[in-house]
This record gives C-alpha cells, sequence and structure tokens, in this order.
C-alpha cells in the first residue's frame, strides 16, 4: 500500500491511510519499521492542527498516552509510544483490524438484522471487564488513581473481526496526576451516554463509567439510545430525568435478570450499595456459556 506521509523520529512509521477524524484528532493506519526488514501494523493518533498550540490540551494529549501506556489489559487499546515531531505530538498505539460499535450497528441494520441479546451482553461484559481493570489502577507507591474514562459509548468501543471487544479513546478521562481535571466546571463526554452526575457538572467516579455502560447496553438491545435529545442539553435533561423505558417496553426474549441489571445501572449512582450488585449481576450474567452470532457471516460460536 502507498505511503501517505513519513514520521520519522525515534521511530520509523509509514502512514497509510485515514482511519477516523474527529473534532481534535486523526487517527491514521501505519507501518512501524524495524531492523532487517521489521514491520508492525499500527494505528497513528494525531492531535489536529488547530489544537497544535493550545497547551492544556496538548497536556491533556501527554497525559493520556501516559495513562494509557500502563494500562494492560485484553479489552483496552494499548499504547506503544508518545512521539514528537516538528511540535506536533502523536500516539502509536494497537490497531484494530474492525470497526467501531457504532459502525457494527449501522453494518447489522444494513442487512435488516437485530443484535442478538447474547452479543449485546457479551460486548457489554468485555468492556466492563476493562472498565474494573482500568478503575483499580494505582500509581507506582499504590495509590488508587481514580480513574474515570468518562467517555464510554459507541465510537469508543471497538470490535475487531477476531471478536475481540476493546475500549479505547481515554482523552477525557481523569487520573490523578496524569490529565487536567476542571471537573464541575465542564462537562465531557458524549451528553446522551452521560450518568445523570455528569450531566449535572457533578463529580463523578467509576460508577459514572458503569451508568455509560449500561446505556450502551440498553442502546444494543432496543436498537437506540432512549436518552438522545435533538441536541446535547436535550439529552442531558433525559439523562437527568432517568426514564425507564426498557423495564416499561422491553422486546422479547430479554431475560428479567438483564432488565434488572439495566435498572441497577440507572440507579448504580444514587445508592452506593447498588455498585456491589451491579458487578455481581454482570457477572452472573457475563460469566454465563454465550452463543455469540456472527451477524455478517450467519455462524455462531459459545464463549
Amino acid at each position: 500500500m502507498a505511503s501517505l506521509f513519513s514520521i520519522r523520529g525515534e521511530q520509523r512509521y509509514e502512514v497509510v491511510r485515514k482511519i477516523f477524524e474527529g473534532g481534535m484528532g486523526i487517527v491514521y493506519e501505519a507501518e512501524q519499521h524495524g531492523a532487517r526488514n521489521f514491520v508492525k501494523r499500527v494505528a497513528i493518533k494525531v492531535i489536529r492542527q488547530n489544537f497544535a498550540t493550545q497547551k492544556e490540551f496538548i497536556e491533556n494529549f501527554i497525559g493520556e498516552a501516559k495513562l494509557v501506556a500502563d494500562l494492560i489489559h485484553t479489552n483496552i487499546v494499548q499504547t506503544y509510544q508518545l512521539g514528537e515531531l516538528n511540535g506536533i505530538y502523536y500516539i502509536a498505539m494497537e490497531y484494530i483490524n474492525g470497526v467501531n460499535l457504532e459502525q457494527f450497528l449501522q453494518q447489522v441494520s444494513d442487512k435488516n438484522k437485530k443484535l442478538p441479546a447474547e452479543l449485546a451482553v457479551f460486548i457489554a461484559s468485555r468492556v466492563c471487564r476493562g472498565l474494573a481493570y482500568a478503575h483499580s489502577k494505582t500509581d507506582k507507591n499504590g495509590k488508587p488513581l481514580g480513574l474515570v474514562h468518562r467517555d464510554v459509548s459507541l465510537k469508543n468501543i471497538m470490535i475487531a473481526f477476531e471478536g475481540d471487544v476493546k475500549l479505547t479513546d481515554f482523552g477525557v478521562a481523569k487520573a490523578a496526576g496524569f490529565l487536567i481535571d476542571k471537573e464541575g466546571e465542564v462537562v465531557a463526554g458524549k451528553a446522551d451516554y452521560m450518568s445523570p452526575e455528569q450531566a449535572d457538572f457533578q463529580i463523578t467516579d467509576k460508577r459514572s463509567d458503569l451508568f455509560s455502560v449500561g446505556v450502551v447496553l440498553g442502546h444494543l438491545l432496543l436498537g437506540r439510545n432512549i436518552f438522545k435529545g435533538v441536541n446535547a442539553e436535550e439529552s442531558r435533561d433525559r439523562v437527568m430525568a432517568r426514564p425507564k423505558e426498557l423495564s416499561r417496553s422491553r422486546p422479547a426474549g430479554i431475560r428479567d435478570a438483564l432488565v434488572d441489571l439495566l435498572c441497577l445501572a440507572q440507579t448504580s449512582l444514587v445508592i452506593g450499595s447498588y455498585w456491589s450488585a451491579f458487578s455481581e449481576a454482570a457477572a452472573e450474567l457475563g460469566g454465563r456459556p454465550l452463543i455469540v452470532v456472527d451477524v455478517t457471516r450467519g455462524t455462531s460460536s459459545t464463549v
């Protein structure tokens, strides 16, 4: 594949195609080259030019790289290197041969199919595994980082063609000593996946991420996000109102235990003891053998 451009610093990267372009950064597919024809496929995340001179944004970009570099888990996209070339910072990270969850749902819809509930639970349970690991991280002295992702949503969950589920983009996460945190003054994340506390500019903890996982799981089961409004403000209002639409009219085939799990996700920030109840319910559902259906090939397998 022809190279778009080269990065020649501490490592040599040949950038071959653009994967995704967001508001603040661009992700490329690249080849990392080493000695004796060594080649490794990676993803390169680059700051957009209009943010490259903003000190706070750069500090958070660097903080994200340093934070995720120590998050080594099968359900989290790995970071390999933070680099700088001609004043532009970039992050070299694990390349996922697949699509994000939003793109995956669109492919399912294009084939006039519905996502099986078992597959929805499988995806959510793997995101929970990655979050449980991230939430428990400590610094080198054993002090908890208090890490909260704050942007768990369809676009930040990757589905590899091999079947792996991986959480990505810790760009608006909070973790002691890594990123500039203005929580309470500004709101971070996507409005229709926020917890009520996050939407209300309050201080959050790890339970906020579980609420967001509940929103993702509800979206997978219902085929839509019940919190999504016409704009961010309306979405935040709907989140804070906490509709219980799933428990009132659920699709056929969804077990009572799964509805209970979603209800716990919606209330986990209100009553602290629900944290353990949610974790136990998620473990029960996630620990059972699941029939995972490949909607693109019409095959299934037990996991």
